[in-house]
């Protein structure tokens, strides 16, 4: 029923060393943020995931194979991201349910209290 997708926060290209190919220029780190929508409403959450993969070899760099120089410059760049802030927005279709449930319970009350 509802999707959840990431969207991307922040991309941060790497000087590093790439641990399989051993180039210096191809390390590419990417911050995403979790962004979940179903009928009802869009919430963005504070999960947060960062990728890191060489454009060289093509090769997705898991946190196994990162190094010291590697952790120390992801550990900065981890610092340096602003993730958006935790947010929900109601869809059109949960505003009328809320407000057809209103006017349901306002009748109920008045019905049982005798006005009606």
């Amino acid at each position: 029923m509802g999707t959840s997708k990431y969207f991307t926060l922040k991309e941060a290209r790497l000087n590093n060393n790439c641990p399989e190919c051993y180039s210096s220029e191809g390390l590419q780190l990417v911050f995403r943020q979790k962004f979940v929508e179903n009928a009802f409403y869009k919430a963005v959450t504070l999960d947060t995931i960062k990728e890191m993969h060489c454009t060289n070899c093509n090769m997705e760099i898991f946190p196994v194979r990162w190094t010291d120089d590697i952790e120390q410059v992801v550990a900065y760049q981890t610092r340096a991201v602003n993730p958006k802030p935790k947010s929900i927005k109601l869809k059109t279709l949960t505003w009328i349910l809320i407000v057809v449930d209103l006017i349901l319970l306002v009748g109920i009350i008045l019905y049982a209290t005798g006005v009606i």
